[in-house]
């Protein structure tokens, strides 16, 4: 398996609304220097209409078992059960589902790490349909916000893009 998954230069951005990028980008800054995540939602009228901020008790777990959970919140990200299993039975009465899962990674770029393509393949991810979007912050704000898809190709899992907003 390859180490990370950087974004392709040679693809076309992906558009995404001003607002849910907006929201996004936000809850990173809002965090910071933790990583933040979360649930980006969808229906069949359109892939991503809203965006629901889910806790990273990663620091928790690490303090719990540092063994089985060897990084904290600032390099990692572990969301909590009980918000995103609401957000999804929220969702389900709502006609949405979630299209993408979103993460930020601070003072590094926007890539899909090991870690993060270990956890996307675990048996027991709960959205194994969804993207995997990942906000850079390097500074004092976001410096891209990427999309990881999965990809057609036989020897790729997936493929990231830019993302760019649109009214």
């Amino acid at each position: 398996m390859s180490e990370r998954i950087d974004l392709d230069p040679t693809l076309e951005s992906r558009s995404i609304s001003s607002d849910v990028l907006h929201e996004i980008c936000q809850h990173a800054m809002d965090v910071a220097p933790e990583e933040c995540c979360g649930l980006i939602l969808g229906s069949t009228e359109t892939e991503w209409t809203r965006v629901v901020r889910v806790t990273n008790v990663m620091t928790k777990m690490h303090v719990a078992d540092p063994k089985a959970f060897p990084r904290d919140a600032r390099h990692a990200y572990y969301m909590s059960h009980t918000e995103y299993l609401r957000a999804t039975q929220e969702a389900e009465t709502r006609g949405e589902f979630v299209s993408a899962i979103y993460h930020s990674h601070f003072g590094q770029g926007c890539y899909l790490s090991q870690d993060d393509l270990a956890f996307a393949a675990h048996p027991l991810f709960p959205f194994p349909a969804a993207a995997q979007f990942v906000v850079s912050l390097l500074g004092d704000g976001v410096t891209e916000v990427g999309i990881f898809e999965k990809s057609e190709e036989p020897n790729s899992r997936f493929v990231g893009r830019r993302l760019k907003a649109i009214p």
